[in-house]
């Protein structure tokens, strides 16, 4: 485990870190990943697939079904992670009590996860200081392993897969993400860190030594790439993109 907590900290992109991440769950069984990451979640919303960090190896059907065609918002086991901080075995969807109280989308994804081979594993919920961001990963075994079996290893292994899949969730939401649409240029950026300390159009363009009317062109250029309908959205979408670094008064 050291050798891997090692290799996540020095990790210089996503994409090596997910790669050591899965090579370290399926050590333990776990040969599946579903890891899921918004600063966007509201009562009702956890906000446009396209700006949440969504990092899997299931195939591409499931991810289409699961993700694409929004059945990941009923399931069971996201319910709990999105009311519940820690971990959780997949057996509380077993609990007569949890089983009875779900409604009918929610059984109907269940089958679907079963028909898909996604039928042992745990979920873990990791804390945050926000209410609108909330992270969790879901942890499929591999096909064969009952959730009798992945329990099991969870007995024996809990405390260190918390403890890793901790570290490579901090690590994630600490690097530059590949949800932006298409990076911005060092003027945008700082246009937006500027409008992120209340600086007003003119005074960026004091600041800067720009017109106010070539702020205002920073401004819409990096809303179109955000995605952003307001340079106020920009600010906190570039700063969960780790974009732009975001002064706080």
């Amino acid at each position: 485990m050291k050798a891997y907590l090692a290799a996540v900290t020095e990790a210089d992109t996503v994409e090596e870190l997910w790669s050591l991440h899965l090579a370290q769950m399926a050590r333990y069984g776990f040969d599946r990943l579903i890891y899921g990451y918004t600063r966007f979640r509201s009562e009702n919303s956890l906000g446009d697939p396209q700006d949440m960090i969504i990092l899997t190896n299931h195939d591409q059907e499931y991810m289409r079904r699961f993700i694409y065609e929004g059945l990941y918002f009923n399931a069971p086991m996201v319910r709990w992670a999105l009311e519940n901080d820690g971990a959780c075995s997949w057996r509380w969807m077993q609990d007569p009590k949890n089983r009875d109280a779900m409604i009918q989308t929610e059984r109907e994804i269940v089958e679907f996860n079963h028909s898909m081979g996604v039928v042992a594993g745990y979920s873990i919920s990791f804390r945050s200081l926000s209410p609108r961001a909330k992270g969790a990963i879901a942890l499929t075994a591999r096909a064969g392993m009952t959730q009798d079996d992945i329990d099991a290893v969870w007995d024996e292994h809990g405390q260190d897969l918390i403890v890793m899949n901790n570290v490579a969730h901090l690590k994630i939401i600490s690097m530059p993400s590949n949800t932006a649409r298409r990076p911005l240029t060092t003027r945008q950026k700082e246009v937006l860190e500027w409008v992120s300390e209340g600086k007003t159009t003119q005074e960026i363009a004091q600041i800067m030594g720009l017109t106010p009317a070539t702020v205002e062109k920073h401004l819409r250029l990096a809303r179109q790439a955000l995605g952003a309908d307001t340079s106020a959205q920009a600010v906190v979408k570039a700063a969960f993109q780790n974009q732009i670094f975001v002064i706080r008064s």
